[in-house]
């Protein structure tokens, strides 16, 4: 198998949702210019402080938004699938791995774990005044989707990425969801009040 590009950034990218990116580092350009003109992937990972996460996923990309005048470039990805860093290769300017891609298990989660996990998803987005649209979302990747949309905490969503079951991980959404509803609620609350009570601000 072909070495995989690698882009390490603070941020857990997720199958199937999308990652908006801004290229200005030399290397980074060269790297998107040869996945351009190749129509191939490349792989993001997690940063971290010694290195980069074991676990990461291919990304695509969907459409580049700007190209500028000095080569620096927006563009949207959406992840693929999940793979292993087997090695690293530091041949190139930019980082290249060996990798394996990581397959799920096979299993489904029940329809009453799904339902509690949208509808936590959904009072979310409520709050935040967003609405929930899961019209496009690949039933294989409901974990990822919810999780993707929101903005999670990173360890969270690297261990959602390194879970080989969509079960578990509907499983561990749900959870996290519905822990931190109750704060959301609250905030939002005391939002309406402080927004209520006549008082310019």
């Amino acid at each position: 198998m072909p070495l995989l590009p690698l882009f390490p950034l603070d941020v857990v990218l997720l199958p199937g949702t999308p990652l908006p990116l801004h290229i200005f580092e030399p290397r980074y350009k060269e790297m998107i210019c040869e996945c351009r003109a190749n129509n191939t992937r490349f792989g993001v990972v997690r940063a971290v402080e010694d290195g980069i996460a074991d676990v990461g996923c291919t990304a695509e990309i969907i459409s580049v938004t700007k190209e500028y005048s000095d080569g620096r470039l927006d563009l949207v990805a959406e992840g693929r699938q999940r793979f292993e860093v087997l090695e690293l290769d530091r041949t190139r300017s930019f980082l290249q791995a060996e990798i394996l891609l990581v397959p799920d298990e096979p299993g489904a989660p029940s329809a009453e774990d799904k339902a509690r996990a949208i509808q936590a998803h959904r009072e979310i987005l409520e709050l935040a005044g967003a609405v929930q649209d899961l019209s496009a979302v690949d039933e294989s990747l409901l974990s990822f989707y919810l999780a993707g949309s929101l903005p999670l905490d990173l360890d969270f969503k690297q261990k959602l990425l390194a879970m080989r079951s969509e079960e578990r991980r509907i499983h561990m959404v749900t959870e996290y969801l519905e822990t931190i509803l109750p704060k959301l609620r609250r905030a939002a609350k005391a939002r309406e009040k402080a927004g209520g009570n006549g008082h310019a601000h």
